[in-house]
């Protein structure tokens, strides 16, 4: 809830405020349609966070799937949901801390702070309006992936079960860099902490080979990798096979990043602003 204030109609005086019900969700909506207009304004961002997904998706088809499955249909195949799924990482990492610490090193939050709206709006504001961007790229993944001949072998529920959990899994995971994006000084120390997670979480999982191919050391990783569990699931959930176990494990890695991270942004969020 947020209070705004009414003038005395005696006294001409402001004496009494006004309590506006769900007034930090409409100020985050609000706020999130701004980060949607920036997005349509400078659409290069999109484009990087795409492109990027689908040229690792080309290349790993064409260059290991001969070797890894045989041919490189069946390797898109197996490729394809965990692709997915470095789509939204990609998306919720390189993006989302950058732009929300150039906003705050240039002052648009202090501006956001002589507003009546709530304190933490324009931090769950930029989150939220990052959905649109997970959703647009998934999309476009999609079809791309269509277009190299994926296929899914369950159904449009279980496909849209998919794209969901990939959805909330990157809006959960964003989180931590929201928080990297609020502590660091400059552009530079959030691309830091990106390229120092982004490779050991997208690419120290099973998404280019199974499990069971890959060296011990690398197997006890891959275990504990959430994002191995989300591929995991897509690739149930797109293909067939155990589903249950995969998306349980996901949900509950994807609660306890939103439970441990995002309550530390906002209080970062907080001192700095």
């Amino acid at each position: 809830m947020t209070a705004t204030s009414v003038p005395n109609q005696s006294a001409g005086t402001i004496t009494e405020p006004v309590r506006r019900p769900y007034g930090l969700l409409r100020h985050s909506l609000a706020l999130a349609r701004r980060s949607l207009i920036k997005v349509r304004r400078t659409p290069e961002g999109l484009a990087h966070a795409v492109l990027i997904p689908v040229i690792f998706l080309v290349m790993f088809v064409y260059l290991f799937g001969g070797a890894v499955s045989g041919n490189t249909k069946n390797y898109l195949q197996f490729i394809f949901p965990a692709a997915l799924v470095m789509t939204v990482i990609i998306s919720g990492i390189m993006i989302t801390g950058v732009n929300l610490n150039a906003d705050i090193r240039t002052g648009v939050f202090e501006r956001f702070r002589s507003l009546p709206i709530g304190r933490s709006a324009p931090l769950i504001g930029s989150v939220l309006g990052d959905l649109i961007r997970y959703v647009i790229s998934l999309v476009t993944v999609f079809a791309f992936g269509y277009l190299l001949g994926f296929r899914v072998e369950t159904g449009f529920l279980q496909a849209l079960a998919a794209c969901a959990l990939t959805v909330f899994f990157g809006f959960c995971l964003s989180w931590g860099y929201v928080l990297a994006g609020v502590v660091s000084r400059d552009a530079a120390g959030v691309q830091g902490i990106v390229t120092l997670t982004m490779f050991p979480l997208a690419f120290g999982t099973n998404m280019v080979a199974p499990t069971d191919t890959l060296p011990g050391w690398l197997q006890a990783w891959v275990k504990i990798n959430p994002a191995s569990h989300a591929m995991e699931a897509c690739r149930g959930l797109l293909l067939g096979g155990p589903v249950a176990g995969p998306v349980m494990r996901t949900l509950l890695w994807s609660f306890g990043l939103l439970v441990f991270f995002a309550p530390l942004a906002v209080r970062a969020y907080r001192r700095r602003t």
